[in-house]
């Protein structure tokens, strides 16, 4: 029922069980026998019919997509490895030490797009998956009902029972579930040319449609960045950044390895005088502040002769009450946030 969906899910086929209804409600009106479930936090292109296909083709019961990842990363994922038809024969979730090493694989035989395979001498899960559809039921509410992941739990016992097959994509792939990872992958976009490419025209990407003028930029230096809808910018620097939205930046700002993700209205000018006169903070950054590696999220009020550069390395903090926190050395200004006149972080 729909009122199963409440809380907060427990893992990823937590989340799919608590709107199995839907589907369930669907499949009345529609003859499906397959489904597809994407994770929301990576980034790559995909034509998601090449990877339904090859698990038509294979008869499979569950197909992985997967990735090859470095041996930096390898730990952070889901690693698995697949005999010659592609049948996955072993699935470790987040291994180390030992258990890490035992999924190292010889990659040598894959099509890349960039860079050497002796570098990528594992295969990680993307949490990318097709499954048939009464296999899907089964396992989330009958076969495995108490168990909440798919990568950690489900996966690594349905491989015994059923045909669990690997499908390797080998462009760019990004998982941007963390801080240090999100960041990374956005300041890599400024890069000429980009790792990962937004403007194909063959694949192009679209957002939702805002309907903003374009931005208005007055004696500024902008270097390697890329500028988005409906900005002011002011007398201003910004390099190797990315600036949101509406995004307001004043004379004298300085923006540097800078993930702006800026902000849901306008503040008309006759307010931004009136909250200066009493004080206080527009939304958007102060004249003469100066930021480098941060994310300043939507709505943040930043205000005049601030600083943002993280002097000390400080890797970890936890400043709510401030109005950011610190991660992996990265300062997050957090959402309708207000850095006051004169702040130092």
């Amino acid at each position: 029922m729909p009122g199963e969906a409440a809380g907060w899910f427990q893992g990823t086929a937590d989340a799919v069980r608590k709107f199995i209804w839907v589907l369930e409600d669907y499949y009345k009106h529609k003859a499906i026998e397959h489904i597809l479930i994407l994770s929301g936090d990576q980034l790559y292109r995909m034509d998601y019919m090449e990877l339904v296909q090859k698990h038509v083709d294979d008869n499979a019961d569950i197909t992985l997509s997967c990735a090859p990842v470095g041996e930096s990363r390898a730990s952070d994922y889901g690693l698995v490895k697949f005999d010659s038809s592609g049948r996955v024969i072993q699935f470790s979730e987040k291994p180390k030490g030992a258990a890490l090493e035992e999924m190292k694989v010889d990659t040598s035989f894959l099509n890349f797009a960039i860079d050497s395979p002796a570098e990528y001498p594992y295969i990680a899960s993307m949490g990318v998956y097709v499954f048939k559809r009464d296999v899907l039921l089964d396992l989330l509410k009958s076969r495995y009902a108490e168990l909440h992941d798919f990568g950690s739990e489900i996966l690594p016992k349905a491989l015994h029972e059923h045909n669990v097959q690997a499908y390797v994509f080998t462009d760019y792939w990004e998982d941007i579930g963390t801080i240090r990872s999100f960041f990374d992958a956005n300041m890599a976009l400024c890069e000429q040319p980009p790792k990962f490419e937004f403007y194909d025209p063959k694949t192009p990407f679209f957002t939702s449609p805002r309907y903003l003028p374009p931005t208005k930029s007055d004696k500024c230096r902008i270097k390697d960045a890329i500028i988005s809808h409906g900005c002011f910018l002011r007398e201003c620097a910004i390099e190797h950044s990315i600036v949101g939205v509406r995004s307001r930046l004043n004379s004298g700002c300085e923006l540097k390895n800078t993930m702006m993700m800026g902000a849901d209205l306008y503040e008309t000018e006759d307010e931004i005088s009136r909250l200066l006169a009493e004080g206080k903070v527009p939304i958007g950054v102060g004249e003469n502040t100066k930021i480098s590696n941060c994310i300043i999220d939507m709505n943040a009020r930043v205000g005049r002769n601030v600083s943002i550069t993280n002097k000390e390395g400080v890797q970890e903090a936890d400043r709510p009450d401030e109005g950011y926190y610190i991660r992996s050395g990265i300062v997050v200004v957090l959402k309708n946030a207000t850095i006051k006149d004169g702040t130092v972080i």
